[in-house]
């Protein structure tokens, strides 16, 4: 069906207004915050309600045509690029809180609420949104979900799959699913999330909402080395501590803060700073805070820094959360990379690293969370420059499959997308990738959700192409308890 048939049918469902086609409006959705891979798209919908996305994804099932969701494309693995002709599914007007329920600890909301903005709704009640992405001030909590999103304090509280108690969700044919927690059987809630917008599209969730801490102690150690600092991780983790949250930036991020709006007062003499957050009661703040003075005030430490009130907090963690905003100043495009390793192995993972950069010739800078062991290595770089962009991309492959080989995986939290794809078989079997393309397929037979994310597209793919009923029966198989449990139309009328 040609863009002009869709068009027609898409204006019977939503306002003309909201229905995108023009090429140079539609280029304003061709990557997302990973500007290495764009895409072309033929249209982009301005969704505003759930109803909207139900009729208008039935309108592409009909039809065989490819879609993708998207909220603010913040995302950094190319999760939102539109690939074999998808149209892109704009859902960032979808931001109701629908219910804040403090005694449940507990919120309703739309897929299109700002990550910050449902912390700062639950904070009146004494509560908070736990995840927190560098990038939260603009980040949606359905693309979150997608993601299945970290932050600064997941160390602590965990990823953002914690936090989410039931999602609901459209189809690739339409249908509304509301995949719980506690269901028991299969754990489809859990599946959904961090699936890249593979399986369907986000419309509501019901999120778990936790007290606001009772005291927090923030703390800034500056290093004569990067290595030190990462050993000074090691040592708080040794002790048993379990901080909030363990950042460190590098000499290069330093230097780029302390030159641009997000400026914090780091040491910018300093090779290296490690930002440590402890939440608790008073006295065990107090005990806490000696541990890790013990643990951090190696003879390679230039100076410990303690925040002594709101705004003092605020100002060391606004230079962390706007580390990658101010790698503007350096060039105009940036890759940051998303890799874990064991924590043991940090010292020598950066020490590797920085040598990849020298070798390849790139600008590399590194801001991390240290306590989880997840690297962001971010390379700055001109992507009209087409020498520099394949030296990018020689160092990102090298620096993953180093970190693969200290025995870390791909993505800690930014996920597979486009990026890290063709990577998968560092840390997956042809047979698990197998079982991974039979899940998606009993999710989604036509493949229209966000085609061409994750799983490689290469001769595995053609290979394992579900051809003939006996790939067919097994996805019906796989999707039976969705069916069963959930009020699903019977069979035939299902993916």
């Amino acid at each position: 069906m040609s863009v002009d048939e869709i068009t027609t049918r898409l204006r019977q469902l939503i306002p003309r207004k909201r229905i995108l086609t023009d090429e140079d409006e539609c280029r304003l959705y061709d990557c997302d915050g990973l500007t290495l891979h764009r895409g072309v798209t033929p249209g982009v919908l301005l969704l505003e309600n759930e109803n909207e996305v139900v009729e208008v994804v039935k309108v592409f099932s009909a039809s065989g045509v490819p879609f993708v969701a998207r909220g603010a494309g913040t995302g950094l693995s190319g999760g939102a690029v539109p690939l074999e002709g998808a149209w892109v599914l704009d859902v960032h007007r979808m931001r109701r809180i629908i219910e804040m329920n403090p005694l449940d600890r507990t919120a309703v909301i739309e897929p299109g609420v700002i990550n910050l903005d449902l912390d700062k709704a639950a904070s009146v009640h004494g509560l908070r949104f736990a995840p927190d992405p560098s990038s939260q001030r603009a980040c949606t909590v359905g693309g979150n979900i997608a993601e299945n999103s970290g932050g600064p304090h997941c160390f602590l509280h965990g990823m953002t799959t914690r936090h989410i108690l039931s999602v609901r969700t459209v189809l690739s044919d339409g249908t509304v699913l509301d995949l719980d927690r506690d269901d028991g059987g299969i754990d489809w809630r859990g599946a959904f999330i961090g699936s890249e917008g593979t399986f369907g599209i986000t419309v509501r969730a019901t999120v778990r909402l936790i007290p606001r801490p009772a005291g927090v102690r923030t703390f800034l150690i500056s290093y004569r080395s990067l290595e030190a600092s990462c050993e000074a991780v090691a040592s708080i983790i040794a002790r048993g501590l379990r901080p909030a949250a363990l950042e460190i930036l590098d000499r290069a991020t330093i230097q780029a803060v302390e030159a641009s709006v997000f400026r914090a007062g780091y040491p910018e003499d300093a090779e290296a700073v490690l930002l440590v957050e402890l939440e608790g009661l008073p006295k065990a703040l107090e005990e806490a805070t000696a541990e890790v003075r013990d643990a951090c005030l190696s003879p390679s430490a230039i100076d410990f820094e303690e925040a002594d009130d709101e705004a003092s907090r605020e100002r060391l963690w606004r230079g962390r959360k706007g580390a990658f905003g101010a790698m503007g100043r350096i060039a105009s495009d940036l890759y940051v990379l998303d890799a874990v390793v064991p924590r043991t192995r940090l010292a020598e993972a950066i020490s590797g690293i920085q040598k990849i950069g020298l070798e390849h010739g790139v600008h590399l800078s590194n801001v991390f969370h240290a306590g989880d062991g997840n690297l962001h290595p971010n390379i700055s770089f001109d992507a009209a420059d087409p020498e520099q962009r394949q030296r990018v991309l020689a160092a990102g492959d090298a620096i993953l499959r180093w970190c693969v080989g200290l025995g870390g995986t791909l993505s800690g939290e930014h996920g597979i997308g486009i990026e890290k794809q063709d990577h998968m078989h560092l840390v997956f079997s042809e047979e698990q990738m197998e079982s991974q393309r039979l899940l998606r397929k009993a999710v989604d037979v036509q493949g229209l959700a966000n085609p061409g994310k994750i799983l490689p597209t290469g001769r595995g793919c053609v290979e394992a192409g579900f051809r003939g009923a006996g790939h067919l029966h097994r996805t019906e198989q796989i999707l039976g308890p969705l069916t069963k449990e959930k009020g699903v139309p019977p069979e035939g009328d299902t993916p």
